[in-house]
């Protein structure tokens, strides 16, 4: 949602802080000329920022601080799904062997909340707090089978449909078939969608209301998930880690 009187001077500041995120350490004049502010303008918005430990000074360079890794753990260490699901997922990667992992979505985009790994496990580009395309995975499948269709389109129509490989679902109409299929089976399927040579297999987590929370998933090389591995013991187990942590939470 677009703010009605945007306050410029948070929008620079924020705008600061996410090439900062993107760009690494960086320089005054380097900052000022990737996001076209004045250097003077720049060194303010960096020294108030450090002056609160958003950001520090190493040599001629500023970076972020870990005050924003402290801000977020709060926020997660606050969030009933991450209290309960948190076991859940460390047994379900323990059980598997590979990489488990809970998500939510937040406006529009999928929001990683844990990984938990096995001792098979491979090591993604995935991390708390990543922010990734809800079509392009599993976990993201699962939430929005069962959000209302209103809702989904409203994401749709935000975020779009961007492909991360070929096999990345591209239309609405593939989207919306694919959302019936999970909430027929009862969970979701991502075949190579975000990271070739990836399979994952995602379930929803519901209240007792029918209200998605999020989703858990277990992720592995597709040379060790077979198709029969999809619709065999592997959703068992991931099902039932959700019908665990939906359980905790309602009753």
């Amino acid at each position: 949602m677009d703010a009605k009187y945007p306050v410029r001077t948070t929008e620079k500041t924020l705008a600061l802080i996410e090439q900062l995120m993107e760009g690494g350490p960086c320089g005054v004049t380097e900052l000022a000329s990737d996001i076209d502010m004045g250097k003077s303008a720049v060194h303010n918005h960096l020294t108030t920022l450090q002056k609160h430990g958003y950001v520090q000074q190493i040599d001629d360079e500023y970076q972020l601080s870990l005050k924003f890794l402290e801000v977020g753990g709060r926020i997660r260490k606050s969030m009933e799904l991450y209290q309960v699901a948190e076991p859940e997922v460390k047994s379900l990667a323990a059980e598997t062997g590979e990489l488990a992992n809970i998500l939510i979505e937040e406006q529009g985009m999928g929001v990683y909340l844990m990984r938990a790994k096995g001792a098979d496990a491979v090591d993604l580009d995935t991390y708390a707090g990543l922010r990734t395309r809800l079509h392009t995975t599993a976990l993201g499948k699962a939430i929005l089978a069962y959000l209302p269709e209103s809702r989904v389109t409203e994401i749709l129509d935000q975020h779009g449909l961007q492909q991360k490989t070929p096999k990345s679902i591209s239309t609405r109409e593939e989207l919306f078939q694919a959302l019936d299929a999970v909430r027929e089976r009862g969970y979701a399927i991502d075949d190579g969608e975000r990271l070739e040579g990836l399979r994952c297999l995602g379930a929803p987590v519901r209240t007792s209301s029918g209200e998605v929370l999020g989703a858990i998933s277990v992720s592995a090389p597709a040379s060790r998930v077979s198709d029969q591995d999809l619709h065999g013991d592997l959703p068992e187990k991931v099902l039932s880690a959700a019908n665990v942590i939906e359980l905790n939470i309602n009753y």
